[in-house]
């Protein structure tokens, strides 16, 4: 507030000699300084905070009424308003109407009640989102960049009214979570990862920019809709789409820097694959699909050795879904084991098979193939149905990226069981109606013995009077944290050493307790501790290979992460 203050007092001195400009900026300084402006601003409102002091100095005196009531108890108020709701997406639109009045008092809410808010503000319920943005929208959050911008996109980006920007998440709305083409209405996930970004990892909300590059849809649904928000055409590919991502690309870089983090989001396998392997030599680029969704399951993969005994190279690994996720899960696993064991890449991948819509990758397939699974297709007759593959191959670890609810059947989980004393299985697709099976089948299915986690949020399950605490393989586990440590070390490129040191970072922090319960991941209690422990391994890592442009580097990097974090306590003003 006194930045801008003096910004525009400056203004008024330099322009003294022109009189309409300076009555234009009086007018400007005295709506600033008004307690009416200030009310309806959500980075400065504070609501019924508002102390007598700057009540009188604001303006603000009539405005509210006379009760003064801290932060605390606005959160005791606000969670209480938002439980009243039985519907997940009314305490979706709760939060995001809070976000928009009061953006302090948002994060500091989603801070203090973060294991119960998170699958509100991310999935499950922002899927649902995505699918009603037409009907819900009530205020633009974000940039929207479309075909009718092309040629014009720097400009665009200048229209945003922070220039200090350092995370930037993006999606083209066309695979988003499990549920497919949804355009221009996929700006649900920016804006719900960059809370994450704030709430978890510490960034601050003015320098997180949302972006939906809309290039159409797809989706006749949406098509047909007369409330659908984005371009009513279909997708353009080809040429025209890479020009545009170009031009994107290149105007971020001019607009924000070399630093400045560009995380993809839900785009389709194909263009997936092609921007990350385009982009990643000459931008700071991150794909959460490919990349975190890899990092999170490698962490529980590690963590889960501590209770079934072995290396990562004793183990044999089987995933259903050979998409974005599920090869690059398998791709960290190998680069993991390889490093372990110095062995060769192509030699450990040999433990790791996958199955996609047709079948066991194998070698036969191998010219049919897309690019990113060739290096999975190994020698193996061919092998049509999940549960052949699982007698067949006979894994350890049974992963699920399949995006297709309820195909790890009785049979499968039974196969598993019957093979193994305590059989993983990892079913990470969302949201929940598309997760390959409940905590709940698992654990009956293999009597009590599953090691599980889930990608969305399923409730304990109470097995023969046991109760099993169901882990979640949720990427807010490490985007945040991942995030904040390229930040605060000024890195300028990913490098895949750095998602290994963000795995064992959060690997480390399951405790003993956490194992009792049968959990491979810690609690979302502990996230913004968490996230500074991975934010610190990365960024070590990061000074390691050179890619660190901060000097000197700083002696105790943990305490260096939390200096960093954004807290959205509420400032004083005078």
């Amino acid at each position: 507030m006194e930045k801008e203050k003096k910004t525009i007092l400056l203004m008024l001195y330099t322009v003294a000699r022109s009189p309409l400009l300076c009555v234009f900026l009086l007018l400007s300084c005295f709506l600033l300084f008004s307690g009416y402006t200030l009310l309806r601003d959500p980075h400065f409102n504070k609501g019924l905070a508002f102390t007598e002091n700057e009540r009188d100095a604001h303006y603000l005196r009539g405005l509210l009424p006379p009760s003064v009531i801290p932060q605390e108890t606005q959160v005791k108020k606000m969670i209480q308003h938002v439980r009243q709701y039985q519907v997940p997406l009314q305490k979706y639109m709760a939060m995001m109407d809070l976000q928009e009045r009061n953006e302090r008092l948002f994060y500091k809410l989603l801070i203090d009640h973060v294991e119960e808010l998170l699958p509100v503000v991310y999935t499950p319920t922002v899927g649902e989102a995505c699918q009603k943005y037409g009907s819900i929208f009530m205020r633009p959050q974000g940039l929207y960049i479309s075909l009718k911008e092309k040629g014009k996109i720097r400009e665009v980006l200048r229209n945003w009214p922070e220039k200090n920007i350092q995370v930037i998440v993006v999606t083209d709305g066309e695979r988003i979570l499990g549920l497919g083409d949804l355009g221009c209405q996929g700006m649900g996930i920016p804006v719900g990862k960059l809370s994450l970004y704030t709430a978890l990892g510490g960034v601050r909300p003015s320098a997180c920019l949302p972006i939906t590059i809309d290039v159409g849809t797809n989706n006749e649904k949406l098509l047909n809709d007369e409330l659908y928000i984005g371009l009513k055409q279909r997708r353009a590919t080809g040429q025209e789409y890479a020009e545009l991502m170009h031009e994107f690309m290149t105007a971020v870089k001019q607009t924000y820097g070399e630093k400045v983090l560009i995380q993809f989001e839900d785009f389709a396998n194909h263009n997936a694959f092609d921007l990350l392997e385009k982009y990643r030599s000459t931008h700071l680029v991150f794909n959460d699909d490919i990349q975190g969704t890899a990092s999170v399951v490698l962490a529980g993969l590690v963590a889960a050795l501590k209770l079934v005994g072995g290396n990562l190279a004793d183990h044999r690994f089987l995933f259903l879904g050979a998409g974005e996720a599920g090869t690059g899960i398998a791709e960290l696993i190998a680069l993991e084991t390889s490093k372990q064991t110095n062995a060769p890449l192509a030699e450990v991948r040999k433990n790791i098979w996958l199955v996609d819509s047709k079948g066991l990758i194998v070698s036969s397939r191998k010219d049919s193939l897309q690019h990113f699974k060739k290096p999975w297709a190994h020698e193996h007759e061919p092998v049509r149905n999940l549960v052949d593959a699982v007698n067949k191959i006979k894994p350890t670890v049974l992963i699920g990226t399949s995006g297709q609810g309820r195909t790890f059947t009785k049979e499968v989980i039974e196969a598993m069981a019957s093979i193994n004393e305590r059989p993983i299985i990892l079913s990470l697709s969302n949201p929940t109606s598309q997760s390959e099976c409940t905590a709940e089948e698992a654990y009956k299915w293999s009597q009590g013995r599953a090691i599980f986690a889930s990608g969305s949020p399923f409730p304990p399950v109470e097995y023969e009077g046991k109760v099993f605490v169901p882990g979640q393989a949720n990427n807010a586990y490490i985007f945040p944290g991942f995030g904040l440590g390229l930040i605060m070390s000024g890195t300028i490129r990913v490098h895949d050493d750095l998602l290994l040191a963000a795995s064992e970072a959060l690997a480390a922090q399951v405790s003993q307790e956490n194992f009792d319960k049968g959990l491979i991941y810690p609690p979302f209690t502990n996230i913004r501790k968490i996230s500074a422990h991975i934010a610190a391994n990365v960024a070590a890592k990061a000074y390691e290979l050179g890619l660190a442009t901060r000097l000197p580097q700083p002696k105790d990097l943990v305490k260096f992460a939390e200096s960093c974090m954004y807290t959205p306590s509420y400032r004083s003003y005078r």
